[in-house]
């Protein structure tokens, strides 16, 4: 490809076993990609799903987050963080707690094509 930013993931094979990177061997354990807005990643929690490869959704407050595993057992994860001017005490203060990720009601709260906090979870220090 001419494009720098493509990544390219290849399937060692059955052979190779399971992935241990993070869990007591060095190695790459987690890539994580953000989308723009929860309908984005509503269609890919419905692809990944279709796959077989979304092993869990987690609502983080501040992120909104999906767990999938390539064919090699590396971990990966697609979120939303909610924007900035969107952010509550209430959603800060829940940063620290896990709940099952409810896409449905977060597009009720935030919208469907509400454009994502890119890079913003926390807001600036005034």
């Amino acid at each position: 490809s001419t494009n720098d930013h493509d990544l390219g993931l290849f399937e060692v094979g059955a052979e190779a076993g399971p992935s241990q990177a993070g869990r007591g061997a060095v190695g790459l354990y987690h890539l994580a990609w953000e989308v723009d807005t929860l309908a984005e990643l509503e269609r890919i929690a419905d692809r990944l799903g279709q796959l077989g490869a979304l092993a869990g959704a987690t609502d983080h407050g501040s992120t909104k987050a999906l767990y999938a595993k390539d064919p090699d057992g590396i971990e990966f994860e697609v979120s939303w963080l909610v924007p900035a001017d969107l952010l509550t005490q209430e959603i800060l203060d829940s940063r620290s707690r896990l709940a099952p990720l409810d896409i449905a009601a977060a597009k009720e709260r935030f919208g469907a094509e509400t454009r994502g906090g890119v890079g913003i979870c926390s807001p600036a220090p005034a």
